[in-house]
Order: C-alpha cells, then structure tokens, then sequence
C-alpha cells in the first residue's frame, strides 16, 4: 500500500491533521492508522462508559461517516512494528508494508507503570483507553469486587476513583506526593478537593506508594511502601502517561521526553511530522517545548502538521498545561504556573469563600497573568485565560481580577481594547 499522507494515530490530532489535509488538498491519498479497533471517540469520557452513563455511541468523536466522506482509509486495529524513515515506510505487526510520501505520528502516550512486585497478576489495569474501561467494567459485571485501589492521586486517578465508587465498589486512592493532584493546584485547592472526594467515600492515602502486587494468580491486595496492606480484587494504576515515542526513537528521531518538533510539527527527520502527546509542544508562558497532555494542544497541533504536510505553511503558537475537572459535581479549572516558588518573583491574587467553598487564585509576573485556579466558581476562567493568552499587561485591574463579578465590562477599556485587537490580529493571520 502507498499514500501521499499516512497518519498514524487516531484520536485528537490524528483527526485535525486529517481535516487540516483535507481543507488544502482534496484528492491526496490518505490514510489513518490506529492499533485501535474503532472510529475515533472522546477519551475523557470512558469514565462515563465504564459507569454505563454513556454508551460508545454517546463517545464517537468522528463518526464512520467523517473518513468516508474525507477519502480517508482507514487501518484500524494494526499495529506498527517498525519505521524505515530511509524509505518512507512502515511495516506492520503481520509484516505488511506501507509507503508514504508525508508521514504524521500522532501516537498519544502511553500509560506510565512504576516498578512492583508482582504486577503479573491478573486484576491489574491501566485506564486511558476504551478497551480499559470495558475490561474493568466487565469485571465489575462479572464479580464481587468488593474493594479497589487505584494508585495515582492525579486527575485519571481520582476520576477512576469515582466511577468505581459510583459502582458500589469501596475505593482508595494510594498517592507517592503529599497532596492530591499536586502538579495541578496549590495545597489550598488540592485541600479542598480532598475533602470532597473523601465527603463522598474514597479512602486516600497520601506520601506512600504501592510496592507489591500480593496474590497468587490473581490480585487479592497491594503492600504499602510503610508495610500497610489494603486488600483488594481490582488494582487500577493511573498514575499519568508518557509519551508514545518509542516507534520514533527506534527510527532515529530526536526523542527528548517527546518527540523533538519545531513551531511546523516538523521532527528532525525530512517528511516526518509528530504532533499531540507524543511530541514536546512549544509552551507559551515558559518559551520552552515540552509535552502538553491535553486535547486542545493536541488537535491544534495536528492542524498545524496537516497544513503543513499538504504545504500550507503554518505555526503552533503553543499551548499551556490546562485542567478542567468536575468531581462529584465540584467544579475546579487550573491552568498555567500554580505552585510559583519565592525565587520567581510572583505575585499571588487570591480570595476564599468559605461558605459557598469558593476559591480563586490568580499569579501574576511582571503584571501578566502566569497561572490561575479557580475552585468552585469557574465562569470567568475563559477571561482569565485570554488575558494569559494575550500577555495582557493587567496591572490597572489585578482587584477586578478575582471578583465575583469578573466580567470584561469590569476591565479597563484599554484592557479590552488589547483583547480584541489580538483576537483580530490573530484570526487574520488564520
């Protein structure tokens, strides 16, 4: 097989890089390549299907209909053994062979496993995939669980921890850091969404970690690194996800913690484009690349590569770490530099409501907004985001900035006039 575009990964930047060819070049050959069986479907929302509030119909990201209206093939559930970048082409697991003129790898990450004991076992799972969810869910289905640890207090983590608690199972969430979802909000906010969490029945035990699977063939409870032990039928470990660049590394890319892409998604290697989790995003606060695990970094950047790949010049003006999570109906967004250390210089806005459990905080450096959190009251997330976005100088309205009643009518006029001359200049450069 041969085709002018090959894509290999089916999620968020896979498709935008297809829709991206598609808008220069209609008639290209394209194919899309997943070791997933399926059309491409939401990836935050297998916890919906693991609960049953959501079939994978509700999930579909790009229905069947999307490739074939595109003329896009579709090579779905095979795997790539191998990449020959000296010959533009791909060997599959069966030893098929694909050639390419423009290749994107839009592989994702792949989940991050520490090293245990006993981790041969069954009832041990990963959870960032549909087949993730289906094979706990069937579990669940099939036998008395009773109790479950899950091992990572981040985001996949505790929205594990609530389905599976949602599901009658009696859940603890085992984390190595001191806090929950540290990397993502201050003591203060992680404080709070502790207190949920366990409000609503999950056990979390913080500054330990899971040394030993115990069990004979089958997982019957984990030893804490303090000599504790939980019992447990069902181990879930989520404790983040890397990069999946291992097919680029063994093909001679440059691989830092990701694959090595320039402001085109352009990798060190002619015709080679990497987009999405896999590849090290230019973000925009610190100047710096590094990976960005977020949909919207990921589709955006997939744009880029496909208009890139079909010769339409374009750039990715880079993306932030960004969180948005519900948990048990307690809304709380972060983005940007959170935990700012004193040698940085910052300046810390914040504001507690302790009878609505209301929390907002905003960091500041050199009067431009760095980081925010905002917990419970999360509607003005959008402004706080755009003036981070646009480097607005906001050092004649930092008191607006964590009011109830936040609102753009509430910035100075010169504010908003620099908001939305870079909105414009922004989509004319589009």
């Amino acid at each position: 097989m041969a085709y002018k575009y090959l894509i290999i990964g089916n999620s968020a930047g896979g498709i935008g890089a297809a829709e991206a060819i598609r808008s220069v070049d209609a008639e290209g050959s394209l194919a899309i390549l997943s070791d997933e069986p399926c059309v491409a479907y939401s990836r935050p929302m297998i916890t919906n299907l693991l609960t049953g509030q959501a079939s994978f119909n509700n999930m579909v990201y790009r229905s069947s209909d999307f490739y074939t209206e595109n003329r896009i093939e579709t090579l779905l559930g095979k795997k790539v053994a191998k990449l020959q970048p000296s010959e533009n082409k791909v060997t599959l697991d069966g030893g098929e062979e694909i050639t390419y003129e423009k290749l994107l790898l839009a592989t994702g990450g792949t989940p991050f496993i520490p090293k245990m004991n006993g981790l041969q076992k069954k009832g041990i799972h990963t959870f960032t995939t549909i087949k993730d969810a289906e094979e706990i869910r069937g579990k669940i289905q099939q036998q008395e669980i009773g109790e479950a640890v899950v091992l990572g207090g981040g985001l996949i983590g505790l929205l594990t921890a609530e389905a599976l608690v949602t599901m009658g199972l009696k859940v603890t969430v085992v984390e190595l850091l001191d806090r929950v979802l540290a990397p993502l909000l201050d003591p203060k906010a992680s404080a709070m969404v502790r207190e949920v969490v366990e409000r609503n029945g999950i056990q979390v035990v913080t500054g330990r970690t899971v040394t030993e699977v115990l069990g004979k063939d089958e997982v019957t409870g984990v030893q804490l690194d303090d000599g504790r032990w939980l019992p447990c039928k069902l181990f879930v470990v989520a404790v983040g996800v890397a990069p999946n660049a291992g097919l680029a590394r063994e093909a001679g890319l440059k691989v830092n913690r990701g694959i090595a892409v320039n402001s085109r998604m352009e990798t060190s290697i002619p015709n080679i484009y990497a987009c999405g989790d896999c590849a090290e995003l230019l973000d925009f606060l610190s100047g710096n690349n590094r990976p960005i695990p977020i949909w919207p970094a990921a589709y955006m950047s997939g744009m880029v590569a496909g208009s890139n790949m079909a010769k339409s010049p374009k750039e990715y003006d880079g993306g932030v770490g960004m969180n948005s999570m519900h948990l048990f109906g307690f809304p709380v967004i972060s983005f940007g530099k959170v935990n700012p250390t004193d040698a940085e210089g910052c300046e810390v806005l914040s504001k507690t409501d302790e009878v609505r459990g209301a929390y907002r905080k905003i960091v500041l450096s050199g009067n431009q907004i760095v980081g925010a959190i905002l917990v419970e009251d999360i509607d003005r997330a959008g402004i706080l985001l755009g003036l981070m976005r646009r480097k607005v100088d906001v050092s004649g309205c930092k008191e607006a900035l964590i009011q109830d009643d936040l609102g753009l009518i509430s910035l100075p006029r010169a504010v908003r006039s620099r908001m939305f001359e870079m909105s414009v200049k922004k989509n004319v450069a589009k």
